[in-house]
């Protein structure tokens, strides 16, 4: 593969729901080039697109996978994301490099949630896109129903620039509305005059395009309504300001699996995609925050951002990244701006599906991968030596479902921190944490399937088996009202005793820690000993009196006590203190404590009714409800955190798959009594 300059590369993101064939699309353009001689699924093992080992066992994407294509002196780079919601952070990392957008959609299927994030991220950020309706090989599908949907759904900026000829029920060929010829299937690529049965619904989609390119420039619109009609220069000028203004989206239609209308989608995408080249700018900032502002062309200084991160047992990191401005060489020193720590390229690779071939520059614009880089991780920027510049990170879905993971053999709890480590860096969406209360490792994912993946990925690449748990919930313990307890050590055994003897008052108090206090007189406890009692107090409450756990919200304050002159040493008033915490909590009315979190549920206006009751079921209190466009709504509500442990797959259920949420930790309530008693109930039989 030759070396494409930023006017000659473009960079297409593949979107589309799970399971509408972006992979076989992308597989259908290297067999139309022929680097492959037929499109397989992922479960052969041998697509050159989904081929990661979990992919071949589960038959689907998981993981972005780079393929470019060189047609008509052109190289696209595209980008073909995985389609389910689990692997969004994959999905996005592949969009963030994306300069445009191809989105394939299912002809039966229609209109689906993958449909919808995708054209939602397009349109949120004008990314120029093009719909490709596959799989019209279907007797069974209507392309003029999907057409007609994505309409509806999307607005008059999707326009058809193809549609399909039917006899019998049976797509055999299509016309291209653009050249108002016809290519059969199955037949030399060779365009045919439109049969007459046509020739009315083409005039129909002939005028919605050419209103549709009046609507992109003054000139356009004056020579439409004076002449009725556009010319073929006309029309390419438009489509060409409409595709890269947002105002025009084309729809295209085929058979990934039966090579149809990829030779005509390849064309569309070299002739009116941008290429990155016309950017002329793009944005950072430096490390104060202050803007930046580069050239995307060969002789601007290097920088370029690293969107995905793979590490290989055997080589190493190997970083995927996009050069934003200037050229990348091989065998360089250039500075990673993000932890301003020097980095050594050595190998550079144009990443081909699975395949890496060796490069000695990446141009601006172009893709493609470094290894054995040292400190940088993904998103991370790479520039040259004394460029400060700072590339966006995009916003991740926050990891909320969360197992706890336990090694399987004893040998492993050293190396499962180390390997988990290392499947986190390759999944960006995930995370983990240690909760000292519980001494749970807690992985979370954004679903199941996530977590199954990084559960499986653990043992096959890195041999460490784990099981999984639900993870417990951190409760915590407090009073109710005050209470005063004594405690008395006293212990002979032949040599020097022990003695210690103290009261101490209890009291609820506002504070997360055990505030002490000490109101002794007449010196019945000595001053020597003051710290000894507050260390044992403290001991004690980190164990609660009714299920073990922590007891927050109390003052203790010593009142009194004994002391004897020869037997008396600190460890008896820290032990008579640990007695006076068993005598005093119990008479304080002591409660369970529960964790409340703040939930923000993010679904479109027809789901709030359903959500809203869901959330009252689950002791939820609604706390408001804010539209964020026309469509979508955001519910605050506040809810016990054990009533949405499982909340990411409930509601992906309950929302058709449209529905998100974030959340954080507020406070800690007190639990109602029947799940108090529950908890209490479980905590003594685990300790039996």
């Amino acid at each position: 593969m030759r070396d494409y300059h930023s006017n000659n590369v473009r960079n297409v993101v593949v979107l589309g729901h799970a399971g509408s064939g972006k992979s076989s699309v992308v597989q259908a353009m290297l067999k139309k080039i022929g680097k492959v001689d037929r499109i397989v699924s992922a479960e052969s093992g041998q697509s050159m697109v989904d081929f990661e080992p979990q992919e071949v066992k589960r038959n689907q994407s998981i993981y972005t996978a780079l393929v470019p294509i060189e047609w008509e002196g052109k190289k696209i780079n595209f980008i073909d994301t995985p389609g389910y919601l689990d692997f969004m952070a994959e999905m996005i990392s592949g969009y963030s490099v994306g300069d445009n957008a191809l989105i394939v959609v299912d002809a039966k299927e229609g209109v689906d949630i993958g449909t919808r994030t995708a054209f939602n991220w397009i349109q949120r950020d004008l990314k120029p896109t093009i719909f490709f309706v596959n799989k019209m090989d279907d007797p069974e599908v209507s392309f003029h129903e999907t057409y007609n949907e994505l309409r509806e759904a999307f607005g008059n900026s999707v326009i058809a620039f193809e549609i399909p000829i039917r006899e019998n029920g049976t797509a055999i060929g299509s016309i291209n509305l653009l050249s108002k010829k016809v290519w059969y299937y199955g037949k030399p690529e060779t365009p045919f005059d439109v049969p007459e049965e046509y020739q009315a619904l083409v005039s129909q989609h002939w005028e919605e395009i050419c209103e549709a390119v009046a609507m992109t420039d003054d000139g356009l619109m004056e020579s439409y309504f004076e002449n009725g009609d556009m010319s073929e220069a006309d029309i390419l000028k438009g489509v060409s300001l409409g595709v890269r203004s947002g105002d025009i989206r084309p729809v295209y239609c085929g058979s990934a699996m039966n090579s149809v209308g990829i030779r005509r989608l390849l064309d569309l995408i070299t002739e009116y995609l941008p290429s990155y080249g016309e950017k002329e700018t793009v944005s950072g900032h430096t490390h104060k925050g202050e803007p930046v502002t580069l050239k995307t062309t060969e002789d601007e200084k290097m920088s370029a951002q690293v969107f995905k991160t793979i590490v290989d047992p055997f080589v190493g990191r190997i970083s995927y990244l996009k050069v934003m401005s200037g050229v990348l060489s091989s065998d360089s020193v250039v500075t990673n701006v993000n932890q301003d720590e020097q980095e050594r390229v050595g190998s550079l690779y144009s990443i081909q599906g699975k395949h890496q071939l060796g490069v000695g520059k990446l141009f601006t614009g172009d893709i493609g991968a470094v290894a054995k880089l040292s400190v940088t991780h993904t998103f991370e920027t790479l520039a040259a030596k004394d460029l400060d510049i700072i590339y966006d990170t995009p916003t991740l879905p926050q990891a909320l479902l969360g197992v706890a993971i336990w090694p399987s053999a004893k040998k492993d709890e050293d190396k499962l921190s180390q390997s988990l480590a290392k499947v986190i860096e390759e999944e960006i969406g995930a995370r983990s944490e240690t909760n000292p209360e519980t001494n749970e490792l807690i992985l979370y994912g954004l679903g199941d399937q996530h977590l199954d993946i990084m559960v499986r990925k653990l043992k096959d690449k890195y041999g460490v088996d784990v099981t999984i748990t639900v993870p417990e919930i951190a409760y915590r313990e407090t009073i109710r009202k005050k209470s005063t307890g004594e405690g008395r050590h006293k212990k002979q055994s032949g040599g020097a005793g022990q003695f210690g003897h103290v009261f101490v008052d209890f009291e609820p108090f506002d504070t997360d820690e055990m505030v002490f206090e000490e109101k002794v007189f007449g010196g019945a406890v000595p001053r020597q000993y003051f710290p000894a009692v507050e260390q044992g107090l403290r001991e004690a409450m980190v164990k609660g009196i009714l299920a073990g756990y922590k007891v927050v919200g109390v003052k203790a304050t010593l009142t009194d006590g004994k002391y004897h002159e020869v037997d008396s040493k600190e460890i008896a008033f820290k032990q008579a203190a640990r007695l006076a915490y068993l005598d005093g909590m119990p008479k304080a009315n002591p409660i369970l404590l529960e964790p409340i979190v703040e939930l923000k549920v993010h679904v479109p206006d027809s789901y709030t009714g359903a959500v809203i009751g869901d959330l009252n079921k689950r002791r939820g209190i609604i706390m408001g409800m804010d539209a964020e466009n026309e469509t979508d709504q955001c519910i605050t509500a506040e809810v016990p955190l054990v009533e949405v442990s499982r909340y990411l797959s409930e509601l992906r259920s309950i929302s058709q798959g449209r529905g998100t949420y974030e959340q954080k930790f507020l406070r800690y309530d007190a639990a109602p009594e029947h799940i108090a008693q529950a908890v209490i109930q479980r905590r003594k039989k685990d300790d039996e």
